[in-house]
């Protein structure tokens, strides 16, 4: 009986292990299933990401294709220009256009015709290092050609008999403030040649916008502009140009204006003042012009006013050249150009242009309030009865004041 008893607990055993078994399996059969039915699914997923990215690239290739389409003139263009420099096209070209100009060939023309050999035949030709020596010697003797000139001019205006170069004739001839025909344009204050037919030789006198000078009246903006002059002693440099009495300056005068340095170039009168205030003219005017380093040009005007004599204009007066010819350096004189500034340094300022031809624009004025005595002897004195060019419309300009 007890045998009975063990035989059915280890079958009873057995049967528990067997469903334990079996659901073991289950569970695990189960839980794999799944576990495919995810990856199966990532996998989808990963699909269907990759199609769009395909798709992506696809749309950026085509687009990539329309750009080079569009791009391919251009390369065969710059194909083309860069075949005409290496087989010397270019530079033939242009070594012919510098046979058929008349005259010199200037310092600036043979310095490209070097640049141009360098880019076709490179550094090595013999020819491209002759092409700018002869340039770099062409700027120095540019730069000593105007002292001989000076001294060929000076030599025949004493009576000498004096060959004169070639090249300084030519400079002479092209001095003139226009040419028409090969020959300097003549302009003057007065018949047909004065200011109301200056437009005729001279576009921008006739229809520029911002001409000068200008009657000063009210109302006025603020000017924020603040001068400083800075001008030293030195030689008198002067002449007479045959349209005004002018001195030059050499470097190291300047009038800052802000932070803004200008060079003083030279200074030159009129008579009278080509300026008015409120409709009037003074006795005369004396333009300080300057230039900074951008090339821009800022001219300071000082007024001369009927009153006492004036011991900077009587030295100038001295030794100023009673008829038109070259500049006379006088011996043994110095002159401080800011003797005939004053010591205030307030201004009325506008855009404006060269009084005279060709009244080049973009020139900036600065007017000083207080004006300087010049005796009514010097005003007579002065070897021009009338050099002023009239006034000039505003045309919606503003005049500055401080």
């Amino acid at each position: 009986m007890a045998m009975k008893k063990y035989l059915r607990l280890i079958v009873e055993i057995v049967m528990g292990l067997l469903l334990a078994g079996a659901l073991a399996f289950g569970y695990w059969s189960y839980t794999g299933k799944t576990h495919v039915m995810h990856e199966l699914t990532d996998a989808s997923e990963g699909i269907d990401e990759a199609k769009e990215e395909l798709e992506k690239l696809t749309k950026e290739l085509e687009e990539a294709k329309e750009k080079a389409e569009e791009l391919e003139p251009a390369a065969k263009q710059l194909a083309a220009v860069k075949d005409s420099f290496s087989n010397g096209v270019v530079l033939q070209d242009y070594e012919a256009f510098i046979k058929a100009q008349k005259g010199p060939v200037t310092s600036e023309r043979q310095l490209g015709l070097g640049a141009l050999r360098l880019l076709t035949k490179g550094p090595e030709d013999a020819e491209t290092v002759s092409a700018f020596q002869k340039a770099l010697e062409m700027a120095e003797w540019s730069s000593r050609l105007k002292s001989i000139c000076a001294a060929q001019n000076a030599l025949a205006a004493a009576g000498q008999k004096v060959k004169v170069l070639a090249d300084c004739a030519a400079e002479k001839e092209e001095k003139g403030h226009g040419k028409k025909g090969g020959h300097a344009v003549h302009w003057d204050y007065a018949g047909e040649m004065g200011p109301e037919n200056w437009g005729d030789e001279f576009p921008t006198c006739g229809k520029g916008m911002k001409q000068s000078p200008l009657n000063i009246t009210g109302p006025f903006e603020k000017s924020k502009d603040v001068l400083v002059v800075n001008y030293k002693e030195g030689p008198l440099k002067i002449l007479n140009n045959g349209h005004t009495i002018q001195v030059n300056v050499e470097p190291g005068s300047t009038l800052k204006i802000n932070k803004d340095v200008y060079n003083l170039l030279q200074f030159h009168f009129h008579r009278p003042s080509e300026e008015q205030i409120d409709g009037k003219p003074m006795a005369m005017v004396a333009h300080f012009v300057h230039k900074n380093a951008e090339g821009k040009l800022a001219v300071l005007g000082v007024l001369l006013n009927d009153g006492k004599d004036n011991a900077a204009i009587q030295t100038l007066w001295n030794n100023a050249p009673k008829a038109e010819g070259p500049e006379v350096v006088v011996d043994k004189v110095k002159f401080d150009p800011s003797s005939l500034v004053p010591a205030a340094l307030t201004h009325y300022s506008y855009e404006g242009s060269l009084t005279t031809p060709p009244c080049t624009e973009g020139v900036n004025f600065y007017i000083l309030k207080t004006p300087v005595d010049i005796g009514k002897k010097q005003v007579v004195d002065f070897p021009f009865k009338r050099n002023a060019r009239p006034v000039q419309p505003l045309n919606g300009r503003k005049i500055n004041a401080n």
